[in-house]
């Protein structure tokens, strides 16, 4: 994933019992006519492209970085460039989409959404942050969407409220876990915290349906469904890796021939991030405790040296 170089602190500056599930003055599907996603990387991006595209929706797109929101847009640009191409779309239909695409480095333009899908860095401190905000800029009826794709979605609409009774920020948070790279991957998990209305649900499932997405629910586990299963398979190939049980081309070959997938761990991981794998298998062994999910030792040393794949040119692979 290509994400914003931020840090937390920063960009809190530039952003900052069973429940009863009724959620009042809420949207239909087909009422979603405005949607926010925060994070211009890879992800957001690619949440906004299809979502314009796709859902025929407004879309405001918001980095804190200028020349992330740039750098993005002239990768949008070279995508439905070749879309073009191969017919897939008309020239029509690029200037419709990209006059659809309505960027913006201030959080307060959310203020007319239906809809937010949050796209930032796997930061829990973070998360809560932007969510902390949204609960005061967004509509009362908007739904609060993050692309997390491990940290408890309960612990997040949590961070909506100072009063854990007043269910009325909370029941709107959900989690729409897009898989990468968005324009092409079909899934998208949806998750539910506690707080989580079946309104919230139904209108979630049914605007990714509109993306052309085919939803699959999770419950609100550590890693979910998708990243609970495919994390510890990378992490078991960086560590047969860095035991020397075969080399990056071989443990690539084998999956790739032997088990019939596109890509190779280590080429998956680089194409993930190297840096998104480790923050996710970190939350995996810190929420379960279980050593099974703990880190590869390469893992941690490539994030270090600043290797993190195919965005830095450098991971496992060079680019």
């Amino acid at each position: 994933m290509i994400l914003p170089k931020i840090a937390v602190r920063s960009l809190r500056r530039a952003y900052i019992l069973i429940p009863s599930r009724q959620l009042s003055s809420s949207p239909t599907c087909d009422s979603v006519q405005k949607l926010g996603v925060i994070g211009a990387g890879q992800m957001g991006l690619g949440i906004a492209l299809v979502a314009a595209q796709k859902a025929g929706v407004p879309v405001t797109l918001v980095d804190s970085s200028q020349a992330s929101i740039d750098k993005s847009l002239k990768f949008a640009d070279k995508i439905l460039e070749k879309d073009v191409s191969k017919d897939r779309i008309s020239k029509d239909d690029v200037v419709a989409i990209r006059e659809r695409l309505n960027p913006t480095t201030s959080m307060d333009d959310l203020s007319n959404v239906d809809f937010v899908i949050e796209a930032v860095p796997e930061i829990p401190d973070l998360k809560t942050t932007i969510f902390s905000r949204l609960a005061h800029i967004c509509p009362s009826h908007a739904i609060l969407a993050t692309n997390t794709s491990s940290i408890s979605i309960t612990k997040i609409a949590a961070a909506t409220t100072n009063d854990p009774t007043d269910l009325s920020a909370p029941s709107r948070v959900i989690s729409t876990h897009f898989m990468n790279p968005v324009p092409i991957q079909k899934g998208v998990e949806i998750i539910t915290g506690l707080q989580t209305s079946q309104q919230t649900i139904d209108i979630a499932i049914d605007f990714c349906k509109r993306m052309g997405k085919i939803p699959s629910r999770s419950a609100d586990s550590p890693g979910f469904l998708a990243n609970r299963i495919l994390m510890p398979y990378i992490n078991e190939a960086v560590i047969c890796l860095e035991t020397g049980v075969g080399t990056k081309e071989d443990i690539d070959s084998i999956m790739k021939n032997g088990t019939n997938v596109p890509m190779g761990p280590l080429t998956l991981a680089d194409f993930i991030g190297i840096d998104t794998c480790l923050a996710i298998m970190n939350v995996l062994y810190q929420e379960t405790g279980d050593s099974k999910y703990r880190p590869a030792v390469l893992l941690r040393k490539m994030v270090d040296a600043g290797w993190l794949g195919k965005k830095t040119r450098k991971g496992f692979y060079d680019y």
